[in-house]
C-alpha cells in the first residue's frame, strides 16, 4: 500500500502540468547590486533541531535566523500560543535575529521552559516559519536503592545479570566493570546484550566473583552512575553436563522488529548451551546485504546500516553446538517518517507570468500534506484569484505584485513531520548587466568557447548575439545559446575571432555589451620525456619540447612524485628550454618526473619514470654448514638488488698461512643461488666472503664468515709442465710448474725429481728440491732422457707424473745438404732438390732445411734490381729432399744455397746454385692518365711497367662509352712497345669513356690499368692542360720580359746618377730630412722631391714591398724575391709551371756599396720613384 501511494503521488505532477501553460521561474542572481535593490520575502537560514535536548547546567539558546528585504521581524509561539519574550526577564532575543537566549543567573529552573517552540520571521512580503522545536532538559537520575542477594548457580548453567539502568534523557550507555574499574572480559560465552544485561551462555568456576557492577554513562551531564555489584557464586561439578542450545534473548521461536527508514537495524540472538553455541544469520528468501551488514558482539548482533524498504523481511539466527541447534525468526518491518520527493523551492516571477509550487513527500504510512501561507492554513487566508491548490501543488496564473507571499508545506505521519518554506516573489526590472564591460575572452583552438554576459531582468529578457555587426544563426551545430544567455561556440576556429555584441531586452528596456574573442594555438608537449634507467652517479636527462601560442606566456614546471622541484644555483636539478637534467643521480632521485607547461588558458603535462640502477648491496648473514674434510656449504642472504638483477655471486676466500690478508677468488655462481657447496683444499684455514654482481658492477664484499680449518693430506696432484732441455751442449735443465697454494695440502712442500738415459737399463737418478728446476751436468750432446717428478709434504708423497722425454743440449750441425739443384723452372717458381743430411750430423732437434736465395739481375738490359737475400724453410722432416720455391720474379737471374738448422744453430751451407726464371706477363703500366682534354678530343698518356717480366711486344687499350649504368660496345686498340700516347676524337662534349690498358709480352697481357674520363660538365674547360711552365714559348716570353725589365732598371739608374745638385751628407746612414726644401744654391733635393711624389701616390705605394724586413738601423730591407734583385742580374729561371725559382737577391760587395754618394742611389725602388 505504501509503495502504491508513493507512485500515485509521483503521478500527480504531469497531470498538474497539463492544466496550465508553464513559464520558467526567474533565477535571481546573488549579485549585491541586484540584491540590495531587490525586495524578497523572509527565508529561514538557521534553526535549532526538532528534538532539542539541553544541559540543565547551561543557558538555553533556541536558534532562529532569517534573511529578507526588508529585514524580517521575529516572534515565537510556545505550545501553540504566542510567546511574549519581552515579559520574561530571563528571556532575550538577539538583535536582527530571532534567536532566544534563556539565562538562569537570577534563578529559575530549565524544566520550566520545556515545551514546543516555533519561530516566525515576517516582512512586508510574507512570513516564514521554522520547524516545531521540542525543547527538553537532559536528565540523569540515580539508580534506585536495592539490596542484591548473592547469585548462586551451578557450573555449566546459563545466567543473566540484569542491569535495568534508570531512564535518562537521552538514554545512557551501559557497560560492566569490577570494583577495580576494569572492564568485565567478554567473549563468545560472556557478553552484554543490547538492553545492557550481562549474559552467560554457561557459567564456569572462574566466573565466581563479588563485583559484577553495571554502569550507566549519561552523555549530557558527563556522569557515570554505578549499580550495586552482583556477587556470583558457582557450584562446581566434576564434569559439566553438555546440552543443546537454547535462546536467552529473544525468547521463543518467533519475534518481530520495527525500524524506521534510514536508521540502523539491530537484531540480537544470545544462546545458552554447553559447549558455547556459535551463532549464524540468514534471511529468508534472499541474501544478506553484504555492503550494509555488520556482525557484532561475537556474531550475536546483526547490524544493517541505513535501512531501506528492501531490507524488510524475515531474518533467522541459528545457534548450534555439537549437541544440536536451534533457530529463531525475527520479522522486520520498515516504516518511514516523511521524506521529500519534491521539496518546494522559491519562485520568482514577473507580473503576468505563471508558476507552480510542488510539494511531494513519501513515508510509511503515507504522509498528509497541508499548505500554509505566511504561517496560517491556506484555507483561512484571504482568497487569491491567481492561486489554485490542486492536490500537492499550488498553481499560479497571471500573477500580480500582490501575489508575493511565503508558503509552507507540512508533510506528516505518525513517525514525524517535514516543514518547508517557499516564497513566491513577483518582480519587474529592466535588463541590467552584471559582468564587466568589454570583456576579452581567450580560448584554445578547437575547444569550447563560452561568451558569458551575466544579466538580470524581470520579465526575463530576450537575448540576441551579433558578430562584427551581423546576427548569429543559432543552428545548434556551431553555436548554442544557453538559458542564462551564454553563447557557446562548440569548436573555436581562428576564423571565429572577432567582436561579439550581446543584447538583452524586455518590455522595460534593453542592455548591451561587447565581447572580444581571441583564438589561440593549443599548448602541446611535442617531445615527451621517456622512461629512463640510469646508473647511480650518472646524468639523467628528460626531454620536454613545447609548442605553444607565442602570445601566451608559459610556465614550465617540473614535479617529482607530484611535488615541485627547485632549480636553485646549488640544486642538482638543472633545466633549459627543452629538457631537465639531474646530475649525479642517487637512489632517492628515483620516481616519476612530470613536465607541466601552463598558460592562462590550458596546460599539458607528460610524465616519465626514472629508475636508478646501482650496484647491489652486499650479501648478509653468511653461514657455514655440512662441514667435511674437502667441502663445506655456504649460505647467505642476498642484499637489495637496487633495480638491476644480480647475475652472479662471487665467492672469495682468505687463508692465514701462505698469503694472509689476501682475498682470492674461489668460485662464482648464478644470481638466483644463495646456498652452494664449496670444494676445499686440505690444510687451509679458510674464511669466506661473497660479492654480488649486476649490470652496474660489484657490491661491496660481505662480512667474512667464521673460519674453517681443513685437515692435511699428501698432495693430490703432480707438478705440471715437466720438461728437460739443454741450455748448453753438455747439460740438461729440468723444469716444471710449482703446485698452487691450494694444492700443497700440508707443510714443507718439496719435489722429488728423477731422470735416466732413455733406452739404457740404468737406475733412476733423483734429487729432492724446493726449487722449480734442476740442472743435470756433464751430459753428452743431444741425448734423450726419461724424466718424472712428484710432490711431497709432511703428510706423504703425492702421485708421480707420467714419464716425459727430455734432451741434453744441442751443438752446430756438422754437414750441409749435398747436390743442390733445380728443375721445372717456371716464371715465378722452381723445384729445388738436395741430398738429405745424416741425422747424426744434426747434433740437435731438426728444425728445417733453410734455403737462402736472392735476385742477381734482370734478363732485360738496363733494368736495375735489388739483391735482397730471402729465406725459405722446408719443415717436414730430416729426410725431405725436395721442395718448391715460389714468389719469384719472371725473366730474372737467381742464386741460392741451403743449410740445415736445429733449434739453436745452422750448419755449413751448400754450394751456390744459379738459375734463370722464364718470361712472364708484365705488370701494370707505371701510370695511365688523361693529360689533355677539350671539347672534341681526349689525349691519353702512359709509361712502361716497372716490372716488364719479359720483353715487351706492345700495349692493348680497350675502351667503351659510359652513361650511368649503361655501357657501350667495347673497342680495342693495339700499340707498339715504343708508343706511350694516344688521342681519341669525341662525338660530342658529353661523351664519357672507361679505359683499360695493359702491356704485353710473348706470354700474354699483364695487369690492367683502368681509368675513366672526367665529366665535362663538372670540370673547368682548359684548352691545354699541359703544364705551360714546361712549354718553350712560355720560357722565351718570360726571358724577354726579364730582359726588358733589366734594361729599364739600368736606364733609370743612369738617369738618377746624372741628376741635379744635391748635398753630400756627412753621415750617409742618417735618415733624410722629412721636410721638402731647396738648397741655398737653389738646387732641389731628389729625396724630398721623391717624397712629395710619394705623398701624391696611394697609400699602397708608400708601403714596403710585401716580404721586406726592417734592418736594425731602421731602414727597409728588400725582400729576397723582389723584382729589383731580379733586375740586377740575378740567377733567375722558371720552373715547369712558369713561376720564378732560384735566389734572386743580389749580393753586392761592400766596396761597391760604399762608393755611392747616397744609400738611395743604389736602390732600384728609389730609382723608379725618381724616374716618375
Amino acid at each position: 500500500m505504501w509503495l502504491q501511494g508513493q507512485r500515485a503521488a509521483l503521478a500527480v505532477l504531469p497531470i498538474i502540468v497539463l492544466l496550465w501553460k508553464k513559464v520558467a521561474p526567474i533565477d535571481v542572481p546573488l549579485d549585491p547590486r541586484i540584491q540590495q535593490d531587490l525586495k524578497q520575502p523572509p527565508t529561514i537560514v538557521k534553526q535549532s533541531v526538532k528534538d532539542y535536548i539541553v544541559d540543565p547546567r547551561d543557558n538555553i539558546i533556541i536558534e532562529c535566523e532569517a534573511k529578507g528585504n526588508p529585514v524580517p521581524m521575529f516572534w515565537w509561539r510556545r505550545n501553540g500560543k504566542y510567546f511574549n519574550a519581552e515579559k520574561d526577564p530571563r528571556v532575550s532575543m538577539r538583535k536582527r535575529s530571532g534567536t532566544l537566549e534563556i539565562s538562569f543567573k537570577t534563578g529559575g529552573k530549565p524544566e520550566e521552559y520545556e515545551g514546543e517552540y516555533q519561530c516566525f520571521a515576517s516582512n512586508d512580503l510574507g512570513t516564514a516559519v521554522s520547524n516545531k522545536i521540542l525543547l527538553r532538559v537532559s536528565k540523569s537520575p540515580l539508580w534506585p536503592k536495592e539490596v542484591l542477594e548473592p547469585v548462586v548457580v551451578s557450573e555449566g548453567s546459563p545466567l543473566i545479570l540484569p542491569c535495568n539502568p534508570p531512564p535518562g534523557l537521552p538514554p545512557p550507555n551501559t557497560f560492566w566493570m569490577n570494583s577495580a574499574m576494569m572492564p568485565i572480559t567478554q567473549d563468545s560465552r560472556v557478553s552484554m546484550g543490547l538492553n545492557g544485561d550481562l549474559y552467560f551462555s554457561n557459567v564456569l568456576a572462574k566466573d565466581a566473583s563479588t563485583d559484577y557492577s553495571c554502569n550507566a554513562r549519561f552523555l549530557f551531564t558527563h556522569t557515570i552512575q554505578q549499580k550495586n555489584p552482583f556477587s556470583l557464586k558457582v557450584m562446581t561439578t566434576r564434569k559439566i553436563p553438555e546440552n543443546a542450545p537454547s535462546f536467552l534473548s529473544p525468547s521463543g521461536l518467533h519475534s518481530s522488529k520495527m525500524v524506521l527508514r534510514g536508521e540502523d537495524l539491530l537484531l540480537e540472538c544470545i544462546a545458552a548451551g554447553v559447549p558455547t553455541p556459535n551463532v549464524k544469520w540468514f534471511k529468508n528468501g534472499g541474501d544478506l546485504p553484504e555492503r550494509k551488514v555488520k556482525f557484532e558482539n561475537y556474531n550475536k548482533t546483526l547490524r544493517i546500516v541505513s535501512v531501506s524498504e528492501e531490507d524488510l523481511g524475515d531474518y533467522v539466527c541459528m545457534a548450534s553446538n555439537k549437541i544440536g541447534s536451534i533457530r529463531h525468526s525475527i520479522s522486520v518491518q520498515v516504516k518511514a517518517a516523511p521524506y521529500w520527493l519534491n521539496k518546494p523551492t522559491n519562485l520568482v516571477l514577473a507580473p503576468g507570468e505563471n508558476g507552480q509550487l510542488v510539494c511531494l513527500a513519501s513515508g510509511n504510512p503515507k504522509p498528509s500534506i497541508e499548505w500554509l501561507v505566511n504561517g496560517e492554513p491556506i484555507e483561512s487566508s484571504l482568497p487569491n484569484p491567481s492561486r489554485d491548490v490542486v492536490g500537492d501543488a499550488i498553481i499560479f496564473r497571471s500573477v500580480q505584485i500582490s501575489t508575493s507571499a511565503v508558503y509552507q508545506c507540512n508533510a506528516s505521519n505518525e513517525h514525524g513531520y517535514l516543514l518547508a518554506n517557499a516564497f513566491v516573489n513577483i518582480l519587474d526590472m529592466a535588463p541590467r548587466l552584471l559582468g564587466p564591460k568589454n570583456q576579452l575572452i581567450k580560448v584554445i583552438e578547437n575547444h569550447q568557447a563560452f561568451l558569458d554576459c551575466p544579466f538580470f531582468g524581470s520579465p526575463y529578457p530576450d537575448v540576441r548575439w551579433f558578430k562584427n555587426g551581423h546576427g548569429i544563426v543559432l543552428d545548434g551545430v556551431k553555436y548554442r545559446l544557453h538559458n542564462n544567455g551564454t553563447l557557446e561556440i562548440k569548436r573555436a576556429r581562428p576564423e571565429d575571432q572577432g567582436t561579439y555584441t550581446f543584447v538583452a531586452s524586455n518590455i522595460l528596456g534593453k542592455a548591451e555589451d561587447q565581447v572580444r574573442l581571441e583564438v589561440k594555438e593549443p599548448t602541446r608537449i611535442v617531445r615527451i620525456p621517456e622512461h629512463l634507467s640510469a646508473n647511480r652517479g650518472s646524468l639523467a636527462r628528460f626531454d620536454c619540447r613545447i609548442k605553444h601560442d607565442h602570445t601566451l606566456p608559459i610556465t614550465v614546471s617540473w614535479f617529482k612524485d607530484d611535488k615541485p622541484l627547485g632549480f636553485g644555483w646549488m640544486s642538482k636539478y638543472k633545466k633549459d628550454e627543452d629538457s631537465m637534467s639531474i646530475h649525479n643521480i642517487h637512489s632517492d632521485d628515483e620516481g616519476t618526473y612530470t613536465c607541466t607547461v601552463t598558460t592562462e588558458l590550458d596546460q599539458d603535462s607528460a610524465s616519465a619514470r626514472l629508475t636508478v640502477l646501482d650496484r647491489p648491496d652486499p650479501p648478509e648473514d653468511l653461514e657455514l654448514s655440512d662441514l667435511s674434510a674437502r667441502s663445506v656449504r655456504l649460505t647467505w642472504v642476498p642484499g637489495n638488488e637496487n633495480n638491476s638483477p644480480v647475475t652472479q655471486f662471487l665467492v672469495q676466500y682468505e687463508e692465514n698461512r701462505l698469503r694472509p690478508g689476501e682475498w682470492q677468488n674461489l668460485s662464482s655462481y648464478a644470481g638466483d643461488q644463495n646456498s652452494v657447496t664449496l670444494q676445499l683444499s686440505p690444510f687451509v684455514n679458510y674464511q669466506f666472503r661473497v660479492i654480488a654482481i649486476n649490470s652496474v658492477g660489484q657490491s661491496r664484499p660481505s662480512l667474512p664468515s667464521t673460519r674453517y680449518q681443513t685437515s692435511g693430506a699428501p698432495p693430490d696432484v703432480a707438478p705440471s709442465g715437466l720438461k728437460g732441455w739443454g741450455t748448453g751442449k753438455t747439460n740438461m735443465e729440468i723444469s716444471w710448474q710449482p703446485l698452487l697454494d691450494t694444492q700443497r695440502n700440508g707443510p714443507e712442500l718439496r719435489y722429488i725429481v728423477s731422470w735416466r738415459r732413455k733406452d739404457h737399463e740404468e737406475e733412476w737418478n733423483n734429487v729432492t728440491t724446493i726449487s722449480t728446476k734442476h740442472v743435470v751436468r756433464d751430459t753428452e750432446t743431444y741425448v734423450p732422457y726419461e724424466l718424472k717428478i712428484q710432490a711431497v709434504n709432511d703428510f706423504g708423497r703425492g702421485p708421480e707424473t707420467n714419464i716425459v722425454i727430455g734432451h741434453s743440449g744441442e751443438d752446430k750441425p756438422s754437414a750441409a745438404p749435398a747436390d743442390l739443384r733445380v728443375s721445372k723452372i717456371d716464371s715465378t717458381k722452381v723445384n729445388v732438390h738436395w741430398v738429405p743430411v745424416d741425422p747424426r750430423n744434426i747434433h740437435g732437434e731438426f728444425k728445417e732445411y733453410r734455403l737462402y736465395y736472392w735476385r742477381e739481375a734482370s734478363l732485360l738490359k738496363g733494368l736495375r734490381v735489388t739483391k735482397e737475400k730471402k729465406t725459405k724453410g722446408f719443415y717436414s722432416d730430416v729426410s725431405q729432399s725436395t721442395g718448391i720455391l715460389t714468389d719469384l720474379i719472371p725473366y730474372s737471374k737467381y742464386s741460392m744455397y741451403m743449410v740445415i738448422a736445429n733449434s739453436k744453430f745452422e750448419g755449413p751451407h751448400s754450394k751456390i746454385v744459379e738459375f734463370e726464371t722464364k718470361e712472364g706477363v708484365p705488370g701494370a703500366p707505371k701510370f695511365f692518365k688523361i693529360v689533355q682534354r677539350n671539347t672534341d678530343t681526349i689525349h691519353l698518356e702512359w709509361d712502361k711497367p716497372l716490372e716488364p717480366n719479359g720483353i715487351l711486344i706492345g700495349y692493348t687499350l680497350k675502351y667503351n662509352t659510359v652513361n650511368g649504368t649503361q655501357v657501350g660496345s667495347q673497342q680495342v686498340q693495339s700499340f707498339f712497345p715504343n708508343e706511350t700516347e694516344y688521342t681519341i676524337r669525341l662525338p660530342d662534349r658529353f661523351t664519357r669513356y672507361k679505359f683499360y690498358l695493359s702491356a704485353r709480352t710473348q706470354v700474354g697481357s699483364g695487369e690492367v690499368y683502368a681509368e675513366e674520363s672526367p665529366h665535362f660538365a663538372n670540370e673547368a674547360y682548359s684548352k691545354d692542360q699541359v703544364d705551360i711552365a714546361t712549354q718553350g714559348w712560355f720560357i722565351g716570353l718570360m726571358c724577354a720580359i726579364a730582359l726588358l725589365v733589366l734594361i729599364l732598371l739600368i736606364v733609370c739608374f743612369i738617369k738618377r746618377s746624372r741628376g741635379g745638385k744635391y748635398p753630400v751628407r756627412e753621415k750617409k746612414d742618417l735618415p733624410l730630412d722629412p721636410v721638402d726644401q731647396k738648397d741655398q744654391d737653389g738646387s732641389f733635393d731628389y729625396q724630398n722631391e721623391n717624397r712629395s711624389l710619394e705623398r701624391e701616390s696611394s697609400d699602397e705605394d708608400n708601403k714596403p714591398l710585401q716580404g721586406s724586413q726592417t734592418s736594425l738601423d731602421g731602414n727597409v730591407k728588400e725582400s729576397d724575391d723582389s723584382l729589383v734583385d731580379y733586375g740586377e742580374g740575378g740567377d733567375g729561371q722558371f720552373n715547369e709551371d712558369g713561376s720564378f725559382i732560384g735566389q734572386y737577391t743580389v749580393k753586392k760587395d761592400k766596396e761597391e756599396t760604399e762608393g755611392n754618394e747616397s744609400s738611395e742611389a743604389t736602390s732600384p725602388v728609389n730609382a723608379i720613384y725618381s724616374l716618375a
